[in-house]
Protein backbone atom coordinates (compact mmCIF):
# COMPACT_ATOMS: atom_id res chain seq x y z
CA UNK A 1 0.00 0.00 0.00
CA UNK A 2 1.27 3.39 -0.64
CA UNK A 3 1.47 5.45 2.33
CA UNK A 4 0.39 9.20 2.22
CA UNK A 5 4.63 10.45 2.49
CA UNK A 6 5.54 8.41 -0.39
CA UNK A 7 8.24 9.99 -2.40
CA UNK A 8 8.01 9.46 -6.28
CA UNK A 9 8.88 5.96 -7.51
CA UNK A 10 11.45 5.38 -10.35
CA UNK A 11 13.16 2.40 -11.99
CA UNK A 12 16.46 1.40 -13.30
CA UNK A 13 17.37 -0.82 -15.63
CA UNK A 14 21.54 -1.60 -15.90
CA UNK A 15 22.61 -3.69 -18.01
CA UNK A 16 25.95 -5.75 -18.24
CA UNK A 17 27.85 -6.53 -20.92
CA UNK A 18 27.41 -10.23 -23.06
CA UNK A 19 30.27 -11.69 -20.35
CA UNK A 20 30.19 -9.82 -17.48
CA UNK A 21 28.60 -10.29 -14.50
CA UNK A 22 27.66 -8.37 -11.52
CA UNK A 23 30.60 -7.66 -9.50
CA UNK A 24 28.63 -6.51 -5.96
CA UNK A 25 30.85 -3.26 -6.09
CA UNK A 26 27.85 -1.25 -6.30
CA UNK A 27 25.77 -2.98 -3.94
CA UNK A 28 27.50 -1.16 -0.85
CA UNK A 29 26.83 2.39 -2.21
CA UNK A 30 22.61 0.96 -3.20
CA UNK A 31 22.58 -0.27 0.58
CA UNK A 32 24.06 2.74 1.99
CA UNK A 33 21.41 5.29 -0.01
CA UNK A 34 18.75 2.62 1.88
CA UNK A 35 20.35 3.37 5.01
CA UNK A 36 20.21 7.05 5.27
CA UNK A 37 16.92 7.63 4.10
CA UNK A 38 17.39 9.02 0.19
CA UNK A 39 15.53 5.84 -1.65
CA UNK A 40 13.39 2.90 -0.33
CA UNK A 41 14.28 -0.48 -2.66
CA UNK A 42 10.31 -2.01 -3.75
CA UNK A 43 11.65 -4.17 -6.17
CA UNK A 44 14.83 -5.73 -7.09
CA UNK A 45 15.54 -8.58 -10.17
CA UNK A 46 18.35 -9.78 -11.98
CA UNK A 47 17.60 -11.12 -15.09
CA UNK A 48 19.94 -12.44 -18.33
CA UNK A 49 18.58 -12.26 -21.84
CA UNK A 50 19.80 -15.37 -23.76
CA UNK A 51 21.35 -15.73 -27.25
CA UNK A 52 18.10 -16.88 -28.56
CA UNK A 53 16.33 -13.14 -27.42
CA UNK A 54 14.89 -15.35 -24.30
CA UNK A 55 14.94 -13.57 -21.07
CA UNK A 56 15.49 -15.56 -17.72
CA UNK A 57 14.88 -14.84 -13.95
CA UNK A 58 18.62 -14.66 -12.24
CA UNK A 59 17.87 -16.38 -8.10
CA UNK A 60 20.33 -13.80 -6.10
CA UNK A 61 21.76 -17.09 -4.73
CA UNK A 62 22.67 -17.59 -8.31
CA UNK A 63 25.06 -14.35 -8.83
CA UNK A 64 28.95 -15.02 -8.36
CA UNK A 65 30.28 -11.27 -6.93
CA UNK A 66 33.82 -13.09 -6.32
CA UNK A 67 33.58 -12.59 -2.36
CA UNK A 68 31.98 -9.26 -2.48
CA UNK A 69 28.69 -8.55 -0.46
CA UNK A 70 26.06 -11.19 0.29
CA UNK A 71 22.82 -9.95 -1.56
CA UNK A 72 20.84 -11.48 1.20
CA UNK A 73 20.15 -8.22 2.39
CA UNK A 74 18.50 -7.25 -1.03
CA UNK A 75 16.33 -11.22 -0.70
CA UNK A 76 13.33 -8.85 1.00
CA UNK A 77 12.98 -6.22 -2.06
CA UNK A 78 9.56 -7.86 -3.47
CA UNK A 79 6.89 -5.41 -3.28
CA UNK A 80 5.18 -7.26 -5.92
CA UNK A 81 5.06 -4.10 -8.20
CA UNK A 82 7.79 -4.87 -10.46
CA UNK A 83 5.51 -8.03 -12.68
CA UNK A 84 6.40 -10.65 -15.51
CA UNK A 85 5.09 -8.22 -18.30
CA UNK A 86 7.98 -5.18 -16.25
CA UNK A 87 10.12 -8.01 -16.73
CA UNK A 88 9.93 -9.03 -20.37
CA UNK A 89 9.92 -5.20 -21.34
CA UNK A 90 12.74 -4.65 -19.75
CA UNK A 91 14.50 -7.97 -21.23
CA UNK A 92 13.30 -6.62 -24.72
CA UNK A 93 15.88 -3.79 -24.42
CA UNK A 94 18.24 -6.00 -23.61
CA UNK A 95 21.66 -7.10 -26.35
CA UNK A 96 21.62 -10.85 -26.36
CA UNK A 97 23.72 -12.57 -24.17
CA UNK A 98 23.97 -9.80 -21.40
CA UNK A 99 22.26 -9.63 -17.89
CA UNK A 100 20.69 -6.80 -16.39
CA UNK A 101 19.38 -5.45 -12.30
CA UNK A 102 15.86 -3.81 -12.33
CA UNK A 103 15.69 -1.48 -9.72
CA UNK A 104 12.06 -0.32 -8.76
CA UNK A 105 12.69 2.42 -5.87
CA UNK A 106 10.64 5.16 -3.84
CA UNK A 107 12.75 8.42 -3.77
CA UNK A 108 12.29 8.75 0.78
CA UNK A 109 13.99 11.86 0.59
CA UNK A 110 11.02 13.71 -1.65
CA UNK A 111 8.47 11.94 0.65
CA UNK A 112 7.32 14.66 2.50
CA UNK A 113 7.57 17.69 -0.06
CA UNK A 114 5.76 15.63 -2.39
CA UNK A 115 3.18 14.99 0.60
CA UNK A 116 3.08 18.94 1.19
CA UNK A 117 2.57 19.02 -2.34
CA UNK A 118 -0.08 17.40 -3.02
CA UNK A 119 -1.99 18.45 0.44
CA UNK A 120 -1.82 21.78 -1.40
CA UNK A 121 -3.24 20.50 -4.39
CA UNK A 122 -0.22 20.50 -6.23
CA UNK A 123 0.46 17.70 -8.67
CA UNK A 124 3.40 17.15 -11.14
CA UNK A 125 2.75 17.89 -14.68
CA UNK A 126 6.38 17.01 -16.14
CA UNK A 127 9.42 14.71 -14.75
CA UNK A 128 12.02 13.49 -16.51
CA UNK A 129 15.95 12.83 -15.97
CA UNK A 130 18.98 14.30 -17.83
CA UNK A 131 21.44 11.04 -18.70
CA UNK A 132 24.64 12.26 -17.56
CA UNK A 133 26.01 11.64 -20.78
CA UNK A 134 24.41 14.80 -22.04
CA UNK A 135 25.52 16.96 -19.08
CA UNK A 136 29.04 16.18 -19.59
CA UNK A 137 28.84 17.16 -23.43
CA UNK A 138 26.92 20.11 -22.25
CA UNK A 139 29.69 21.19 -20.00
CA UNK A 140 32.47 20.57 -22.35
CA UNK A 141 30.83 22.44 -25.00
CA UNK A 142 30.33 25.80 -22.43
CA UNK A 143 34.17 25.34 -21.38
CA UNK A 144 35.03 25.28 -25.19
CA UNK A 145 33.23 28.19 -26.10
CA UNK A 146 34.61 29.88 -23.20
CA UNK A 147 38.35 29.04 -24.63
CA UNK A 148 37.42 30.50 -27.90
Amino acid sequence: MIESETGPIDYLVVEWDPGHQPTGEAFPHLLALVDRGIIRILDLAFIRKEMDGSVLAIEMTDLDLDGNPDLAVFAGAASGLLGDDDVAEAGAILRNGSSAAVLLFENAWAGPFASALRRSGAQVVASGRIPIQEIIAALDALEAAEVE
